[in-house]
Order: C-alpha cells, then structure tokens, then sequence
C-alpha cells in the first residue's frame, strides 16, 4: 500500500463513524449513551431487542436541550427497528433505552444490539441510485464528492480549533505574564513598606538613630 492510499484509508476510517455495541438490559433500569456530533450529520440506528414476555422497553434520542429526535415506546419483542434524524447544530446527543416490568412479575436481563451510522455510512446510495436513475459509476462519484466534502468540512473545523486553541494559549500567557508583574510589584512594594515601617519602629525604640 503506497503512501497516497494509506492517507485515503485513514481519512476513511476516520470519517466512517459507525458505532456498534451489545449490552444486557436489567429490569426497570435504563442505559444511556452520549456523543457529540457535528451539525448536519444524518445519523441513523438499527436496534434489536430480545424476547422476553411480560416486558416492555422504550427508548427515545433527546438533543442536550431535552428536544426528543426520535422515540419509540413498547418495542415488539425480539423485533428490529430503525431511526434516523439530522442534526441541526453541533451538539451533546443521547440515546436511552428503559426496561418496564410489572410490580407482580419477577424481570430478567433482555440482551440489546445497537449499531449506530453517522455520515455517509447512514446514507443508502444503491436507493439514492435507484431513485434518481443513475449509473454504477455515476452514484460511485456522488458518494466520493460527499467524502471530499466531508473531509474539508474535517479539515476546516480542525484548522478552526486550532486557531481557537492558539487564541486561548496566547491569551493565557499573556494573562499569566502580567498576573506575574502584578503580584512582583505587589511584592517589591509590601518589602519597600515593611523597611520603612521596621525603621520607623527601631527608630522609635531608639535600637538605631
């Protein structure tokens, strides 16, 4: 692998944001997961939730601010299901699934898979293809110009965060730099105030003339 594709293959990895995870869900309980994410981001989750009579499990996709993105409540047992959204802004985004039991009914652990897709992972480009009518080749290019933008918008929040970084350094410094000439010339000044003030006081003691 030359030098050129090893770049590209790391670009994709990082830009392919796929999160994929399997837990064991205890009753009346809930599990949450956050992550933060850039804003126009299509994000998409496959869930399945494992048979188990008598319990019911909800799960909702809230923004930071409590604003509900996607929810569903008494999934079908053992069945699959998908969500999807967009976010607006960049922001803190959250995923949480709850068990419910009757107080009557002893509950058991249900096993969940979540897979969550963000970018162009969650976009289907066979449908897009199918859609609009266009080639193999055609739908191949539209998915390699959205990677191309992808990865300047990267490049360009990157380059952005470190301006915003350096800003802050340099900021700091400086900060630090005149705390540090204040607090000298409180010094020199208290040292200056306690000769006088101890040869005032010797004076008065008549210890020195």
């Amino acid at each position: 692998m030359n030098t050129c594709n090893f770049v590209i293959f790391g670009l994709l990895l990082l830009i392919a944001h796929v999160r994929s995870i399997m837990w064991y869900l205890e009753p009346n309980h809930s599990k949450c997961f956050r992550e933060e994410i850039q804003a126009n981001v299509l994000v998409s989750g496959e869930y399945h939730v494992s048979e188990v009579q008598g319990q019911k499990v909800d799960y909702v996709v809230r923004d930071s601010k409590g604003h509900i993105l996607a929810q569903k409540q008494d999934i079908p047992h053992g069945k699959s299901g998908k969500f999807s959204f967009v976010t607006e802004v960049y922001d803190n985004f959250e995923i949480c699934f709850e068990s419910h039991v009757a107080k009557n009914q002893r509950g058991i652990k249900q096993e969940i898979s979540l897979n969550i897709k963000r970018d162009l992972e969650a976009k289907s480009y066979e449908s897009l293809g199918e859609a609009s009518k266009l080639k193999p080749v055609e739908v191949e290019l539209k998915r390699l110009e959205e990677l191309s933008k992808i990865i300047v918008d990267d490049f360009s929040r990157m380059r952005k965060s470190e301006e915003e970084m350096r800003n802050t350094n340099e900021s700091t410094n400086a900060r630090v730099l005149y705390f540090s000439i204040f607090s000298m010339c409180c010094l020199l000044g208290l040292a200056t105030w306690q000769v006088f003030y101890l040869r005032r006081y010797f004076r008065a003691k008549k210890l020195i003339e």
